[in-house]
């Protein structure tokens, strides 16, 4: 019943990127496992990124299952979507439900898809890892499948307006080779060697990307140490600090 759900809305976003024209570039999907449980980590640009994150796996012929905020559930529309998709719902207040329910599905061979930083980066860089996607790999005895997003936030991001007109905007996507989560292993020493190697993907997504900024007023996308306006992390927490 779940894939009767699935593959429909997996179609309509397809069809609404072709019609969007997103020039999505994919590199390294060959690393997700075609069969058995992984968890896949990646970082947080947008409010898309759990549909690109996902279209990563589309080659190996896998859905993944997203850890998401309990409220998406509750909605009147997305939440009948979310929960025939098989998606996972976190209450922050009852966290050890939601990653039950994660153990569950990676027992079960399922995919778990996880955004570790937990919420959209506003500097567009790699926030600090949260170690739940190591010690959910490491329970369930199942590989971390590290990959970066790229151009994602040019889309819909958070404090910006959704830009769903044909833009052609590219996106690019790196998935890399799967990091091992020992059960003899401190979780946040795994959660580093994670980091970094999401930080890497990143860096060469970053790299890869074929478009600059058209002309100032369009540096806003770019992380201001590589020379763009988007706001420094400290600048992003001290506005979150203020409020």
């Amino acid at each position: 019943m779940a894939e009767l759900v699935y593959r429909p809305v997996v179609g309509a976003a397809l069809t609404m990127f072709k019609a969007l024209d997103l020039k999505i570039d994919t590199q390294g999907s060959e690393n997700i496992p075609r069969s058995g449980g992984a968890v896949l980590v990646s970082n947080h640009v947008s409010y898309l990124d759990f549909i690109f994150t996902g279209l990563a796996a589309l080659p190996q012929k896998r859905l993944v299952r997203f850890m998401a905020k309990e409220s998406v559930f509750r909605h009147k529309i997305s939440g009948p979507l979310m929960r025939g998709m098989k998606h996972i719902p976190v209450d922050r207040k009852q966290g050890e439900a939601a990653y039950a329910h994660a153990l569950d599905s990676l027992r079960s061979g399922e995919i778990v898809g996880v955004f570790p930083e937990a919420t959209i980066s506003q500097s567009f860089t790699l926030k600090s890892f949260k170690s739940g996607a190591a010690r959910l790999a490491q329970e369930a005895g199942v590989p971390l499948i590290p990959m970066a997003l790229w151009g994602t936030q040019r889309v819909w991001t958070k404090g910006r307006p959704r830009n769903f007109k044909r833009s052609h905007i590219p996106v690019t996507i790196r998935v890399g080779e799967p990091v091992e989560a020992p059960a003899d292993q401190y979780a946040g020493a795994i959660t580093r060697r994670l980091r970094e190697r999401c930080q890497e993907l990143l860096e060469a997504a970053q790299r890869a990307y074929p478009v600059r900024p058209k002309d100032a007023a369009d540096t806003w996308w770019i992380p201001a140490h590589l020379g763009g306006t988007a706001p420094t992390p400290e600048e992003v927490r001290e506005r979150e600090a203020s409020r």
